[in-house]
């Protein structure tokens, strides 16, 4: 199976970064329908290309990623239901580390290149809205009946004026 050009972007060559310290790699790519499939990112609330956007830069013991994660999402108001659509925005800042010599918070790399791909996919995945709003004060499904004082639904009058033998 060949590698998806898009993710192929997504490899940074650590080593030839790593003896350069505070040399800088600019990394900017574009997931299409067929990266995102590779990544497996179908979630129904992809609404189109997913990018990144940002540099990597050396340092004595590892490489520091920075940039932004843009991805365009679609979904339904979670009080009105109304389509709504929008494009999450996430910053991006890793540092990763060769396997054996990684400290803290960093990220474990193998081999000769770091591959961005599983923390790009993550970041993608945290960032999609689970329940979107199509404005912070949307009233829901019926905001004409959102000033009644009483807060009733004025359908349901009738059954007011009921009366049940235990009472």
């Amino acid at each position: 199976m060949s590698v998806v050009p898009a993710l192929r972007a997504l490899r940074i060559n650590a080593v030839e970064l790593l003896r350069q310290p505070g040399a800088v790699k600019p990394v900017s790519v574009v997931l299409g329908a067929e990266a995102r499939q590779a990544l497996d990112l179908d979630d129904p609330r992809l609404a189109g290309d997913v990018g990144f956007d940002g540099e990597a830069v050396a340092s004595i013991d590892g490489v520091a990623v920075r940039g932004e994660v843009t991805v365009p999402w679609q979904g339904s108001c979670r009080r009105c239901l109304t389509d709504v659509a929008g494009v999450a925005v996430a910053e991006f800042d890793e540092v990763f580390q060769p396997a054996g010599r990684a400290t803290g918070d960093a990220i474990e790399f193998a081999g000769d290149q770091i591959d961005l791909a599983p923390v790009v996919r993550e970041y993608v995945l945290l960032e999609l809205p689970d329940a979107p709003l199509c404005r912070p004060d949307c009233p829901g499904v019926y905001p004409e009946y959102a000033g009644d004082s009483d807060g009733r639904d004025p359908r349901w009058a009738a059954l007011g004026d009921l009366r049940l033998d235990d009472e």
